[in-house]
């Protein structure tokens, strides 16, 4: 089987390089499990973008001040500029966004914006709508339920993949690989991602001796209902404080702002650690109150949350619910430039929340996970229409490596486990020391590749962390007489 181009992973940034392929290139999109099981579907908030020229510094500087001094400035300045391109390109092709009465489309701010600038689809279902939109408009073939548990790379090029399909290992060439695979969510035992989310690409270069980068930038979403049996917790979008909805402890005080003049629209790595820091101290539970809504409103703005949380049995807007912070985003991931090349393999490409342009630097704006995914999905593909080339064939031996035991889920959750313990909101350095001694004696024992790649990526992450000896952004590291 060979290809022009294979794709890993069905998300916003992997289809919208689909479509931005010829058709009369041979394109082959490949999901690990069904279609709406990655991070894009369930993206609630929206797609920020500058909404014109005007705007263009401001949405590079509130990109810049919320990361914290690490951003990369070519990065951000080529996803702003470019940002009202990819927008209005999704727009002409027939995509909806939400608009008001007169046809106008309908904007929103969000924690850390200076401005409206927030477009949305479906109320709060922009990720699901944006990835219905772009799966139906796919025009090459995809190959669902299906894992990439190699990478076929031979004098520092990349020549396909191989495939863990129906529990059989095969390889698949292509002339360049993109991967768009996605976070690492899997790896914390409270997380807001898809399930299947679970490092597996970033655990294979790692394997592969491709380099990982700002492995320690792992974002927490602040408000997030976890409550639940569920391995994904359900999200309760920026765009709720961004709109109105305040923060309170069981008192009802508004707490926030004894940390940052903000308040509730402070970044989210500032308000996720002031939640952490609060409930420790009083020991209360926190809660999201959306009681500035008017009920009609709310109904039509938010259908999906207003609807689950009624299940729930939560009456809102009116009842507040409880919140707590949960892993949500990875900042960091595969070292790629800003056309999405993987600079040590040839014709390998790294797109969306599985690669780091620094574009986020030290925690990410909201609502810039899919414009990044959108505007380096293009650039990718645009870098490898402009460089047509001519591969000779390699053949690669089909690897027979064992993929899963048994006892490899009790490991897994002993691993989300130290993973949230001591590797999330606020990290030690006993505390990271005592992750990285489990996690190299899981890595030690018999396992398969699968939890090997989890292992991996949760070693980098938290090697990285020991690394960074100072706080910023997303990281957090205290001295133990500060717990």
């Amino acid at each position: 089987m060979h290809y022009d181009v294979i794709i890993i992973g069905a998300g916003v940034a992997g289809l919208y390089a689909a479509i931005h392929m010829p058709k009369d290139k041979k394109v082959l999109v490949i999901n690990k499990r069904e279609t709406f099981k990655c991070n894009s579907f369930y993206a609630q908030g929206g797609v920020a973008l500058a909404v014109d020229e005007k705007d263009v510094p401001l949405h590079i500087e509130d990109t810049l001040n919320a990361g914290d001094g690490l951003c990369c400035d070519a990065a951000v300045n080529e996803m702003s500029k470019n940002s009202r391109d990819v927008i209005d390109d999704i727009i002409e092709r027939g995509f909806e966004f939400d608009k008001d009465k007169a046809g106008n489309l309908l904007y929103t701010k969000e924690a850390a914006h200076s401005c409206e600038r927030i477009l949305h689809a479906g109320g709060d279902a922009t990720g699901r709508y944006m990835h219905h939109f772009l799966l139906k408009n796919n025009p090459h073939a995809q190959l669902s339920n299906t894992r990439v548990v190699d990478l076929l790379i031979k004098n520092g090029e990349c020549y396909g993949v191989t495939v863990l399909d129906h529990r059989e290992s095969r390889n698949i060439y292509a002339k360049d690989v993109i991967i768009a695979s996605g976070g690492v969510g899997s790896l914390y035992e409270y997380h807001t991602n898809a399930p299947c989310i679970s490092a597996d690409m970033q655990g294979l270069c790692v394997m592969k001796g491709i380099e990982l980068e700002r492995m320690e930038m792992m974002q927490f979403h602040p408000t997030v209902y976890v409550d639940s049996k569920n391995a994904q917790k359900m999200l309760l979008t920026e765009a709720l404080r961004g709109e109105g909805a305040t923060i309170e402890d069981e008192n009802g005080k508004r707490f926030l702002f004894d940390y940052d003049k903000r308040g509730e629209l402070a970044s989210r790595d500032i308000v996720s650690k002031s939640i952490y820091d609060y409930s420790k101290k009083t020991g209360m539970q926190i809660y999201l109150s959306m009681a500035n809504f008017e009920y009609e409103y709310f109904m039509n703005r938010f259908p999906n949350i207003y609807k689950n949380l009624q299940d729930l049995g939560y009456d809102v807007p009116s009842q507040r619910v409880p919140i707590s912070p949960a892993f949500h985003y990875a900042i960091g991931g595969i070292k790629s430039d800003l056309n999405g090349r993987v600079p040590s393999v040839k014709n390998l490409y790294a797109i969306g929340e599985v690669a780091s342009t620094k574009v986020h630097g030290a925690n990410r704006l909201a609502s810039n996970s899919l414009l990044e995914g959108l505007v380096f999905a293009k650039n990718a593909v645009d870098d490898i229409l402009n460089n047509p080339h001519i591969k000779e064939f390699v053949q690669f031996e089909v690897s027979d490596e064992v993929m899963s035991l048994k006892a490899d889920k009790v490991k897994k959750n002993l691993l989300r486990k130290i993973m949230w313990e001591n590797v999330s909101i606020v990290r030690t350095k006993s505390g990271l020391n005592e992750a990285l001694s489990k996690i190299n004696a899981l890595l030690q024992e018999n396992v398969g590749k699968l939890l090997k790649f989890r292992l991996l990526t949760a070693r980098e992450i938290v090697i990285s962390a020991l690394a960074r000896d100072k706080s910023v952004g997303v990281h957090t590291i205290i001295q133990e007489k500060e717990c």
